[in-house]
């Protein structure tokens, strides 16, 4: 699967602003698969664990992806993914974000958060990102998928507060997300076959489940934002210029080699373009 046709998009997007999720099955291929998979070996065997409940403690997150291989940026400016990114964030939004996360056997349930909740605005507010969640190993309700509360990107600030801290930026270990803890009656187990893509608005409530199995579940997720925000990930500081060099250049101009009308983003006056125009490799 590459894009949709209009018809087909116009579908998705409506549940996509109804429930604020949608899914999309086998999207990758067994090759895709197992090459992702084959370049992220190296950084898992390293068995680098999260350093909060956030990120996890039976957790390995692997940050900087673009910058370990030029391959994940297929999945960054895949065709499926930006139809929804232009069209929600326009043709300046940024990847904030590009995240692999191996939850390990015995990991905890995560806290309920948003992903656009780091730019601390007080909540209800419209989506100011979009989360795109590859699964590159089979989801489900015993190996930690992604747990998400349909529809809460529309809830009121009275339900709200059932789940999530309204306003908590400077919450220690919060990459991407506003803290808390709440009843999961409402809450949708999103399970994934490998392969499998699911988008979600910023301001949807989500958190990843528990590993109650004796294997490990993988995904890889790029977070997208506005161009004016502030990106999670400082992307031109984590990709150095030859790996840079080495990425489309939809890929670069979605790290930040790009400008956000009028002028967001220039360097020395400059568009940011003329860093790398100048670079011999």
């Amino acid at each position: 699967m590459t894009r949709l046709n209009n018809k087909d998009y116009k579908e998705a997007k409506k549940a996509f602003d109804r429930e604020g999720y949608v899914v999309f099955e086998d999207v990758l291929s067994g090759n895709e698969l197992t090459e992702y998979l084959n370049a992220l070996q190296p950084f898992l065997k390293k068995d680098i664990k999260g350093r909060n409940n956030f990120e996890g403690h039976k957790t390995n997150r692997i940050y900087a992806l673009l910058n370990k291989s030029e391959i994940f940026g297929n999945l960054v400016d895949h065709p499926l993914v930006m139809q929804f990114v232009r069209d929600e964030l326009g043709e300046s939004a940024l990847l904030s974000a590009l995240i692999a996360i191996n939850l390990l056997p015995g990991e905890s349930v995560q806290p309920w958060h948003t992903d656009d909740g780091y730019i601390g605005i007080e909540m209800p507010h419209p989506s100011f990102g979009i989360s795109a969640f590859w699964a590159l190993t089979d989801t489900n309700g015993e190996n930690g998928a992604t747990e998400v509360l349909p529809g809460s990107h529309h809830w009121s600030k009275h339900k709200l507060t059932k789940y999530i801290e309204l306003i908590d930026s400077d919450a220690e270990g919060v990459l991407g997300g506003n803290l808390g803890h709440a009843p999961d009656t409402r809450k949708k187990v999103v399970e994934l076959n490998e392969g499998s893509l699911m988008l979600a608005k910023g301001t949807l409530i989500h958190r990843g489940g528990a590993n109650n199995t004796d294997r490990p579940r993988l995904i890889v997720s790029p977070q997208y934002c506005f161009g004016w925000a502030r990106q999670i990930e400082n992307m031109i500081a984590s990709v150095s210029k030859t790996n840079a060099m080495k990425l489309s250049e939809e890929v670069r101009r979605l790290m930040g080699y790009s400008i956000h009308p009028p002028f967001i983003g220039y360097v020395d006056g400059v568009h940011p373009n003329k860093l790398l125009g100048n670079f011999k490799h």
